[in-house]
C-alpha cells in the first residue's frame, strides 16, 4: 500500500507533518531557506515583536548530558554521554519586524509550496498591546505567511502582561487570540505554557477566543545545575541565574501527558505537538494521541542547527511504520491511543487486602493499624 506523508492541518496542506519550531535553529533567513531545503514541511519562525530585544551576556543555550555509568548531570563536554536536556534563557528575535517583513517575503516567494508560519507576541496589559498583536499578525500575514503562532508561553519574561504570564490567565489568552483573530486571513494557533495547573483550561481560552490549533507545549520553567566543585550555577552571568526553560529528551513524556489532556478535552480540535522529539517513535506518541503536525527544536540544534539528519529519520520512520501498519496517511493513526489515557481510578487493581496495605475503603488506616505505626494504644 502506498504511504502518503502529506497532511492537512488547519486548512493548510504541510508536504510531511514535521516543522521545525520557533527557536534559535529559525532566527535567520539562511536558516529557514535551508531548513526548507532540507525538506522540513513547515518553519516557525522565531518569534517577532515590535521592538528588539537584548539577551544576556554569554552563551544564551547550553545542553545538559548525563553519563550511562553513574548518576551525574552536567553541562560539561565530556566524553561518552548522552543528551538529557537542553537549556535556555534566550528571548525573543532580537530583530526588529521591519527586519522580518521583507525576508518573510523573500522565503515565501522562494518556498511558496512550503509553510511558513510566523510566531509573534506583545503584551496584554492595554488596548495599545492588543493593537501590537494585530500590528506582527497583518504585517507577516501581508508578507506571506501562511499561519500565525501567537507566543502565550515564553518562560523568560518579566513583564506580567507578556509571555507565560499571559498564558497562564484563560481570560487574557481568549482576549489575545480574539484581537488576533480580528485581522486575521490565515490560521492561528496559540503556543500554551506547560506552567500551568490544568492546562485544559487555558486551552479553552485559546479556542473560545477564535483559535484554529493549539501548540503545546513551551519548555519547562527551570534552573541549571549548580557545579559541586565550583559552587556557582552551571550557566549564570557574573554568578547570576534566571529561570529558563528546559527542553530536549527529559520532557517528552511531560509534554505528552499535557498533549493527552488537551486532545481527550478537545478531540475535535487541531493541536500542533512539541517537547522532546528526536526520532519517529518520539513523535508517534504526538500523532498517536491527537495531533496533526509535531514541532522539533533541541535535535535540529545539534544536527547542522536546522536538523538535516533528524528530519530524514522521522520520514524514514514514519513510512516505515506506515507501511509496516497498513496506514496509508496520518488520519489511519491519528489518536489511536487518545481513548488510552484515563482518570487514575479506571486502571484496574487486585482485590483484597493484599493490595489495600492495612488502609480501609476510605484511604485511612484502620485503628489498629494506625496504633501499630504510632506505638499508641488503639481507641
Amino acid at each position: 500500500m502506498a504511504t502518503n506523508l502529506a497532511v492537512s492541518f488547519t486548512g493548510l496542506r504541510f508536504e510531511n507533518p514535521f516543522l521545525l519550531a520557533s527557536a534559535p535553529p529559525t532566527e535567520s533567513e539562511s536558516n529557514i531557506t535551508r531548513a526548507f531545503d532540507a525538506g522540513w514541511g513547515g518553519v516557525v519562525t522565531k518569534t517577532i515583536g515590535l521592538h528588539p530585544v537584548a539577551n544576556v551576556a554569554g552563551p544564551k543555550t547550553k545542553f545538559l548530558r548525563a553519563t550511562p555509568e553513574s548518576t551525574q548531570l552536567s553541562m560539561k563536554k565530556r566524553p561518552g554521554t548522552a543528551l538529557h536536556s537542553s537549556w535556555n534563557w534566550e528571548l525573543i528575535s532580537d530583530k526588529t519586524l521591519e527586519w522580518w517583513v521583507p525576508r518573510l517575503g523573500r522565503i515565501k516567494k522562494a518556498y511558496p509550496s512550503q509553510v511558513l508560519v510566523a510566531s509573534i507576541m506583545a503584551g496584554s496589559g492595554s488596548d495599545s498591546e492588543l493593537k501590537a498583536w494585530q500590528t506582527l499578525a497583518k504585517a507577516c500575514q501581508d508578507e506571506g505567511a501562511d499561519a500565525l503562532e501567537l507566543n502565550l508561553s515564553c518562560p523568560h519574561m518579566d513583564r506580567p502582561d507578556m509571555g507565560s504570564n499571559i498564558g497562564k490567565d484563560p481570560e487574557l489568552v481568549s482576549v489575545v487570540t480574539q484581537a488576533v483573530k480580528e485581522v486575521a486571513r490565515v490560521p492561528v494557533w496559540a503556543k500554551l505554557t506547560p506552567s500551568t495547573t490544568d492546562i485544559v483550561v487555558e486551552a479553552r481560552g485559546a479556542f473560545l477566543g477564535g483559535a484554529d490549533a493549539i501548540s503545546s507545549t513551551n519548555t519547562f520553567p527551570s534552573l541549571p545545575l549548580i557545579d559541586p566543585e565550583t559552587l556557582e550555577f552551571e550557566m549564570n552571568v557574573d554568578g547570576l541565574v534566571s529561570s529558563g526553560g528546559l527542553g530536549g529528551p527529559a520532557i517528552l513524556p511531560q509534554s505528552i501527558a499535557k498533549m493527552a489532556q488537551l486532545t481527550h478535552a478537545f478531540p475535535d480540535h487541531a493541536f500542533s505537538g512539541i517537547g522532546g522529539v528526536a526520532e519517529f517513535g518520539h513523535a508517534l506518541n504526538y500523532f498517536l494521541l491527537g495531533c496533526g503536525t509535531v514541532q522539533v527544536c533541541t535535535a535540529a540544534m545539534l544536527d547542522h542547527a536546522i536538523g538535516p539528519n533528524v528530519l530524514k529519520q522521522l520520514l524514514s520512520g514514519m513510512a516505515a511504520c506506515m507501511e509496516r501498519n497498513g496506514w496509508s496517511s496520518l488520519d489511519d493513526f491519528r489518536g489511536l491511543r487518545r481513548d488510552r489515557v484515563v482518570v487514575h481510578s479506571k486502571i484496574r487493581r487486585p482485590d483484597g487486602e493484599t493490595y489495600r496495605g492495612g488502609y480501609d475503603a476510605e484511604g485511612y488506616a484502620a485503628a489498629e493499624a494506625a496504633a501499630a505505626i504510632t506505638g499508641e494504644t488503639a481507641r
